[in-house]
């Protein structure tokens, strides 16, 4: 049998999976790994853990299906974008915590350089001059770790995104690369010419020596001998931009959101990066054979994290699963609605500064509105980015197809189809970042065909039409509104 190995390496835990050669899951193996939040609005990761819960999770699925190194035609890796480690070359030791994506340490920094320096920034990379992206973080780590700059500069201090590090370590620090999809959302890689900008580095005094070679999304990624034999790492694609493959989202026009630890829409704009005036996002959707795909984005911080916060926050749930049940149970006359700018808002907001809201509570307000409310702010923040992609002239009224964890819920699908008033299609395999990193690497290997078979193979499990009334949707969005205008003004 032969097996392709995803690696997913997430916010909140890392995933194995391993396809067969039908791209069906043979094998899951999962693990959580602490969070760390050193002050307000700070998020960080111990190296460590996202490399041996990596490691673990690869073994232990190789052996639920008995599989060896030989029967593992290639690695494909899908990661939390963003998140930036700097390690030493020489003892592999990082120089530093990883900073995560949600991290907002560097957002005074960011205000004091955004008017004077944004519009190059956008220009070059497509992103905003936001501390969500990894330049500002790697800055704060050279700036706080004595020494790290001059090291960085001779080429014995490195730097990657998740994907970056790991690649690193499996080849025994063989290997110094990432994907063109990591390396656009560093803010230091030129989306247009297809390297990094000497240009944005300098600006930021980030040394180049330091910064990884960019290649394809499929491509020779360098061999790993941990896990008891060679195995070729031949896909990378960080998790938004492999969902959107796993989507099999091709074709221009085409729009994929995934529901994890934040949601990210993404629309297929070809070959033409298309320049946002409603503050989305210009990235690489994905890069084959040296052209890349480019795409607009809009970023949500906080989807699936909002449940998370009912469970460990409110305690009001211990399972995920139970908010169906309760929002189902709640009285929908009572207006709650939460507002989760836990780590400021995104898209198209871009204020990181201000923090999560509650509005509507009465008397009778109890954890089934709380449940209901959750659900229904990634509905709303979901609504925000397509009226933002309408207003650039792209999304018109596209199909949307979702995938990552919340999907299971049909209430929240039925509901995100509602506040949309637009069909939303749920795929079989629900998988779809990993699948997509899968795919990228089995294709390399010649195991699995090419996007227009991929594409032929994405299968429907349902579609949800929206039902709700035009009326009702337009009221309860624009209260929705409200509560963010009121967030804002804090």
């Amino acid at each position: 049998m032969t097996y392709v190995m995803a690696i997913d390496q997430g916010t909140t835990s890392s995933r194995t999976i391993l396809f067969d050669g039908d791209l069906k899951i043979a094998a899951v193996a999962q693990r959580e790994f602490p969070q760390h939040y050193p002050s307000s609005g700070w998020v960080e990761h111990d190296p460590e853990d996202l490399w041996s819960t990596v490691v673990e999770t690869a073994k232990e699925a190789m052996e639920k299906v008995g599989a060896s190194a030989s029967d593992i035609a290639a690695i494909g890796i899908t990661n939390q974008r963003e998140t930036t480690v700097v390690w030493d070359k020489t003892t592999g030791k990082a120089l530093h915590n990883a900073i995560v994506w949600q991290d907002r340490r560097t957002a005074e920094y960011c205000a004091g350089m955004k008017d004077a320096h944004e519009e190059t920034v956008t220009r070059i990379t497509g992103l905003l001059f936001d501390p969500y992206f990894s330049s500002t973080k790697l800055k704060w780590i050279l700036d706080q770790v004595p020494g790290s700059r001059e090291k960085a500069a001779a080429g014995e201090v490195l730097f990657g995104t998740v994907d970056s590090y790991l690649i690193w370590r499996l080849t025994g620090g063989a290997v110094h690369v990432t994907d063109a999809t990591n390396a656009a959302r560093t803010m230091l890689y030129d989306i247009h010419q297809g390297e990094w900008s000497a240009e944005i580095c300098d600006l930021l005094n980030v040394p180049m020596a330091m910064l990884p070679e960019v290649k394809d999304c499929a491509a020779e990624f360098g061999v790993t001998e941990v896990f008891g034999g060679q195995i070729p790492v031949l896909g990378v694609a960080g998790d938004q931009q492999a969902a959107t493959v796993g989507n099999a989202c091709f074709q221009p026009g085409m729009l994929k959101s995934t529901y994890g630890t934040g949601c990210f829409a993404l629309l297929n704009t070809g070959d033409t990066a298309v320049r946002s005036t409603n503050r989305l996002l210009t990235t690489v959707g994905y890069q084959l054979d040296g052209k890349p795909t480019y795409a607009l984005e809009g970023s949500i911080f906080i989807a699936g994290a909002v449940v998370q916060w009912l469970r460990d926050g409110l305690k009001i749930i211990s399972d995920a699963g139970e908010t169906q049940g309760m929002a189902e149970a709640s009285d929908p006359e009572q207006p709650v609605v939460i507002v989760p700018a836990f780590t400021g808002l995104g898209a198209p907001y871009w204020n990181p500064d201000c923090r999560g809201a509650v509005f509507g509570l009465s008397r009778n307000s109890g954890p089934e509105e709380f449940a209901r409310a959750a659900l229904e702010s990634v509905g709303y923040q979901t609504r925000d980015l397509l009226v933002a992609m309408q207003a650039d002239g792209a999304g018109g009224d596209a199909v949307l197809r979702v995938d990552g964890g919340m999907t299971a819920s049909d209430w929240t699908m039925q509901f995100l189809a509602d506040i949309l008033g637009a069909p939303v299609d749920r795929p079989q395999v629900l998988e779809t970042t990993a699948l997509g990193a899968g795919w990228l690497a089995g294709m390399k290997a010649g195991v699995y065909p090419d996007a227009s078979g991929f594409a032929e193979s994405w299968a429907l499990d349902r579609r949800f039409e929206p039902i709700m009334q035009a009326d009702r949707r337009d009221s309860k969005y624009a209260h929705w509104k409200k509560a963010v205008a009121a967030t804002l003004a804090v």
